[in-house]
């Protein structure tokens, strides 16, 4: 589903749109016309369906170069290795994600607290996958005529990075799961969500002037996505947290 000119959405769950597996994320496409790239990878059960999206909308799968990661929980960083497989991608992410993916740590992603809560099915595995690039607070990299500047925004997880594009005269940022349509950021019991670098994060990214929010779940917002910043930093503002998206 196109949502901008240079960005579609082409998986999504039960958090989302409905697209793809209902453990998804919102998997986005950056179409940077010679070369193309994934923001995220989805869980990695029935990737077919992101396929036959990306094919749907007449894009060519030759193209796909790259999986950025925003952080390396199951439903973000799960389906690396089938990108990695069938289509020769390189993956991405921040030095705490590479070590997961790489690893397949099962326990460094609290993958046995998410199947307890029911998020996941209980014979989910997460499969191991060469990373290919370490990213870094500043870092730019290029999708053909797409840039893409590195932010790290840890506290949802450790290692979470989110994305600042710049394509044509619409600024999108690709939050992860940082902040949310709303205002809203998903604070969770598990051992790496830290509340003070969320704070720090909100503010980094409150910061931005931005057109496109692109979240990890839940709705997007095409115009305004600054406004969606501004009211997770105004809750902070009066001492308050911003409210959770579960």
């Amino acid at each position: 589903m196109r949502l901008t000119d240079r960005v579609f959405i082409v998986g999504s769950g039960g958090l989302g749109f409905g697209l793809s597996h209902e453990s998804d994320c919102n998997v986005y496409l950056v179409n940077g016309q010679t070369e193309m790239a994934l923001i995220d990878a989805g869980v990695g059960l029935e990737p077919h369906r992101m396929v036959e999206n990306i094919a749907a909308e007449g894009l060519e799968m030759e193209k796909l170069k790259y999986v950025f990661l925003t952080h390396a929980h199951a439903d973000h960083a799960g389906g690396c290795r089938y990108w990695k497989d069938n289509f020769g991608i390189t993956v991405m992410g921040s030095p705490a994600a590479a070590q997961f993916v790489r690893g397949g740590d099962e326990a460094g992603i609290s993958l046995g607290s998410a199947k307890a809560a029911g998020i996941y099915p209980a014979d989910y595995r997460f499969r191991n996958c060469e990373v290919g690039a370490e990213l870094c607070e500043g870092d730019v990299r290029h999708v053909g005529d797409c840039e893409l500047r590195v932010l790290e925004t840890p506290g949802h997880s450790m290692g979470s990075l989110s994305y600042l594009m710049s394509a044509g005269n619409r600024t999108h940022l690709f939050s992860g799961d940082t902040v949310f349509h709303g205002g809203k950021i998903l604070l969770t019991n598990v051992y790496d969500c830290d509340l003070q670098a969320y704070i720090r994060s909100i503010d980094k990214l409150a910061s931005l002037s931005i057109d496109t929010l692109l979240p990890g779940h839940l709705c997007v917002a095409i115009g305004d996505g600054q406004t969606h910043l501004k009211k997770a930093a105004e809750c902070l503002a009066r001492m308050t947290i911003p409210p959770n998206a579960l």
